[in-house]
């Protein structure tokens, strides 16, 4: 290889690269081939982790204050436009990416966003103008700035779905959900990044309408929903599908405790799950009990909208009422604190689940 940095050994230039935002890597790849091949390999960003030099990063799909959508079939009907935003946690600076081409004013609604190594996915949701549901699949790549389109998810259009992501590798998830008749499903589906190729994987032990993912230890764990019979009554249960072993391994009947929406439960990298359970945050450890380890902020105002967890932190979103500005907590899981995070004020309202890259 070439010298990256004329005058500097290639490790030297290598860590300089490194220390790069992931902002300006759109940039830097354009400045030269070689860059451009050192940015993109997988060993770059391992080192950079492992350097320090990472930003948690969060993105999530948030309402525009003042952007409003009126669909054409329904034309007295108003519903708020969502855009992409990301916070550097480090630094606390916030962005939005760029729309994707095919939704320029807004994405779609409902929609599932993941992080597969370098890439954001978004799979699904509701067109903002037409209410139809899609089965649309766009990718964003951090390192370029670009989105392209991937192969459409098949089967029949779903809703509501669970998602997960496998984080540093290339593979999405998605599991139950709704039918355009509102049946709830028990089929699952795994996406290829890099292959840009669906797979079907073994269907679900039951139905899983507006159910969970997340996915830890080599296993996606689908977590509560409910049946086509039972719209809307949750179910407490989980089941996890071993991907190593190609089957479905572990069933829980009262893993939520008490019938919930399990929206809220999330799990990191050592198998830690947390929840929000009424004010209280719970955490768990796989076939372990839930114990509580702090109250939500007074001003959260209930349930929060969504829950991230990384790096032996919390962090919590919501709203004290549902068209206020969201508020952004973080709670340190070992001194069980809160931290009040700046929020951004352009945003309020109803958000997409969010989602977490380094």
């Amino acid at each position: 290889m070439a010298q990256l940095i004329p005058s500097l050994p290639n490790d030297i230039a290598t860590e300089c690269l490194r220390r790069l935002p992931f902002q300006h890597f759109p940039a830097a790849t354009l400045a030269c081939e070689d860059w451009k091949l050192e940015i993109e390999s997988p060993e770059f960003f391992q080192g950079r982790k492992v350097a320090g030099y990472s930003q948690p990063t969060i993105v999530m799909a948030l309402a525009r204050v003042g952007e409003e959508t009126g669909g054409s079939s329904q034309k007295n009907v108003r519903r708020p436009t969502y855009r992409l935003a990301f916070c550097d946690l480090k630094t606390g600076t916030w962005g939005e990416l760029q729309p994707i081409p095919e939704f320029s004013k807004g994405l779609p609604m409902f929609c599932r966003l993941a992080v597969a190594g370098l890439n954001l996915v978004v799979i699904g949701g509701w067109d903002p103008e037409t209410c139809r549901v899609s089965n649309a699949v766009f990718i964003y790549s951090f390192v370029s700035a670009t989105w392209r389109r991937g192969a459409d998810m098949p089967g029949v259009k779903r809703s509501l779905f669970g998602c997960a992501s496998d984080i540093n590798g290339n593979k999405v998830y998605v599991a139950g959900g709704h039918d355009e008749e509102k049946n709830a499903l028990a089929s699952v589906l795994g996406y290829d990044v890099a292959k840009d190729d669906w797979i079907k994987l073994p269907d679900m032990a039951r139905e899983r309408d507006e159910c969970n993912a997340v996915f830890h230890s080599g296993k996606i764990h689908v977590i509560g929903g409910y049946s086509t019979e039972t719209q809307g009554v949750f179910d407490a249960s989980s089941e996890a599908f071993d991907l190593g072993e190609w089957r479905w391994v572990q069933m829980q009947e009262n893993f939520l405790g008490t019938n919930m929406s399990a929206r809220t439960c999330v799990a990191d990298v050592t198998g830690r799950f947390c929840i929000c359970q009424g004010s209280e945050v719970m955490v768990a450890y796989e076939d372990a009990d839930w114990r509580r380890v702090a109250e939500l902020p007074v001003d959260m105002g209930g349930v929060p909208a969504c829950v991230m967890m990384g790096r032996n932190k919390l962090l919590v979103i919501g709203s004290g009422k549902s068209d206020d500005p969201h508020m952004f907590y973080e709670l340190d899981l070992e001194s069980c604190t809160w931290t009040k995070l700046e929020a951004p004020k352009q945003h309020s309202g109803d958000l997409v689940f969010p989602v977490f890259w380094h």
